[in-house]
């Protein structure tokens, strides 16, 4: 087959050219050949190879989100194909919103663990509501960035500030892993330890997959060893192949938003660290569409709560398949986005999800709620922050305390954990501290 005919069989609507386009919606520039990526180039947002490389790295992107996007609902107890058609919908509004300058998958946000399980008592409903809300200031943040620009992040959210809020949505949850770890202690020992050996010794994107691959061993030695739940066995042999997500509407109680809103620190830190990343990667600046990214991931995440699934953001599992592959053409997304929307259609899936043990959830939030814990610390250290000025050292020290002391107190009506107490706190705090530590030099 000559270029022509690559050109006018697989090129992007409209017609192409051999030389790079801005992004659209529906289109994208063949590159090079389109069967291969030369030494020192990137196949660019607007760009793509030949559709069947790119349906393969499309599913690619779907493998690597697979462990952590199906994670959330296993461990929050929400319908697992809902969230995996929200995730694709999102993903899709993410490409159209950003006008197909930033590739990025949007999946489920580990940062939602948290609230969502400190708040089961309260109902599929009122966490639904924490959702989307959550996902409404994410969005009116993402407008803000419009008007200001994007350094207004940095101004209301230095990294001391952003590394703490994450650091303590992490280390909060570890009761709750210790507590799943100890109710099998033998199958979650096997999840850890599979975890760590791929993660460390899994060549490419297998080590990148070590978290899905330890959940799939351990799965496969509870089943052995008769530690999946007989009922739910059942309900997986009995349910369909095909049929319609769950589908579920909100409910908004003050006590579970107030719980869920800090998420939000964590969400922009991540989008806002995706765009830097692909940016860097790219040689493109994307700062004047931060805001766009910011947007699409607040209306994606409210749709979710109005939907029944759980909030999204960015992913960094498919930035190692880009870098691995330098391919960042969102057509790949596409397809990514697709097929996770098809997967959403198949109870059978859903049911598969759900036949994972507590200890095989364990084994896994025994990292994951560690990893997001020294998330925040390396927000810190690559930010520098300055331990030594006893504004950082005494605001931070406090915060930790009450988010992993789970610090529970009632104002009125409304009961805030140790999430909502930490977060405000270091909010307020950490300006205050700041002024009157000014206040005091000058």
């Amino acid at each position: 087959m000559t270029r022509r005919e690559t050109d006018a069989s697989d090129g992007p609507v409209g017609g192409g050219s051999d030389q790079a386009a801005p992004a659209k919606a529906f289109g994208w520039t063949l590159h090079g050949d389109g069967r291969r990526v030369a030494d020192g180039e990137v196949v660019a947002p607007a760009e793509r190879l030949t559709w069947p490389r790119t349906v393969g790295i499309g599913m690619q992107h779907v493998i690597a989100m697979f462990g952590a996007t199906l994670l959330v609902p296993t461990i929050t107890g929400f319908p697992v194909t809902t969230t995996l058609l929200f995730s694709g919908i999102g993903t899709a509004l993410f490409l159209l919103l950003t006008r197909g300058r930033i590739p990025s998958y949007l999946g489920s946000s580990f940062a939602f663990i948290a609230p969502l399980t400190a708040s089961q008592g309260s109902g599929p409903a009122a966490q639904l509501g924490g959702v989307a809300a959550a996902g409404a200031l994410l969005l009116l943040v993402g407008v803000a960035v419009k008007l200001a620009g994007s350094r207004v992040i940095d101004a209301v959210m230095p990294p001391v500030v952003t590394g703490a809020v994450v650091a303590l949505i992490g280390l909060n949850l570890a009761p709750t892993a210790v507590d799943s770890f100890e109710s099998q202690p033998l199958i979650a020992g096997v999840t850890l330890l599979a975890i760590l050996v791929v993660t460390v010794l899994g060549p490419g994107l297998l080590g990148r997959l070590g978290i899905l691959v330890g959940v799939v061993l351990g799965w496969i030695f509870a089943a052995i060893t008769g530690g999946l739940a007989d009922e739910r066995v059942t309900t997986l042999r009995d349910a369909a192949w095909f049929g319609m997500p769950e589908l579920r509407g909100p409910t908004f109680e003050w006590s579970v938003i107030a719980l869920t809103l800090p998420v939000v620190i964590v969400l922009v830190a991540e989008n806002v660290g995706h765009v830097k990343a692909v940016s860097a990667m790219t040689g493109r600046s994307l700062d004047d569409v931060a805001g766009d990214a910011l947007v699409a991931d607040g209306l994606a995440t409210t749709l979710a709560g109005f939907g029944g699934g759980s909030g999204t953001t960015t992913y960094a599992e498919n930035i190692g398949v880009m870098a691995a592959t330098r391919v960042y053409s969102t057509a790949a997304y596409w397809v990514a986005a697709a097929t996770a929307v098809v997967l959403a259609f198949s109870p059978k899936f859903g049911a598969l999800v759900f036949t994972v043990p507590s200890g095989v959830i364990g084994g896994a939030t025994l990292v994951l709620y560690g990893l997001i814990g020294v998330l925040g610390v390396r927000i810190w250290m690559e930010a520098k922050v300055d331990f030594t000025d006893p504004v950082n050292l005494t605001v931070v020290a406090a915060t930790l305390v009450a988010g992993i002391g789970d610090l529970t107190l009632t104002m009125g009506s409304v009961e805030l954990g140790g999430i909502a107490w930490g977060s405000i706190g270091i909010l307020v705090a950490y300006p205050v501290m700041r002024s009157l530590a000014r206040f005091r030099r000058s």
